[in-house]
């Protein structure tokens, strides 16, 4: 791969990540681990703590600890998982929902402050990076499947 294909790819993740710490500053009091749980169940429905903590890439304790902060807020519940009566599954509760849902509203008026606020990006502009990192998003998950 030519060196300037694999610092254009690194440029994207990095502006990415930089982009999704940027739209969250100030703009809401959950702190971005929460937030990680909360979308991580959007995407893979009711999970456990271990599931949750290997999705996340973090450790079961720490994972336990930010379930545990969530439950408290009122945002996930564990409830006893019907395939295994030892196990416990994490799942919304629909103020954990409207949470989540408030926060990505936020996030998208950040950006999209921004795109309108920006001497020369215009919505088409936006439009098409949505649809990279979609496209970039898709082709990496199929990358991991075949990989395990």
């Amino acid at each position: 791969m030519p060196h300037d294909e694999l610092s254009t790819a690194s440029d994207l993740v990095t502006h990415a990540a930089r982009l999704v710490r940027a739209s969250r500053q100030h703009i809401h009091s959950t702190p971005p681990a929460g937030v990680r749980v909360l979308s991580l169940l959007d995407e893979h429905g009711p999970c456990g703590v271990g599931q949750l903590a290997q999705l996340d890439r973090t450790s079961q304790p720490t994972m336990s600890g930010l379930v545990r902060t969530l439950v408290e807020r009122g945002w996930v519940t564990k409830e006893s998982d019907p395939d295994d009566a030892r196990a416990t599954l994490v799942a919304f509760t629909p103020a954990g929902r409207e949470a989540l849902a408030v926060i990505r509203e936020r996030n998208a008026m950040a950006v999209l402050t921004a795109v309108r606020e920006h001497p020369t990006l215009t919505p088409e502009d936006l439009t098409t990076a949505v649809k990279v990192l979609h496209e970039v998003l898709e082709a990496t998950a199929h990358q991991q499947e075949g990989q395990q």
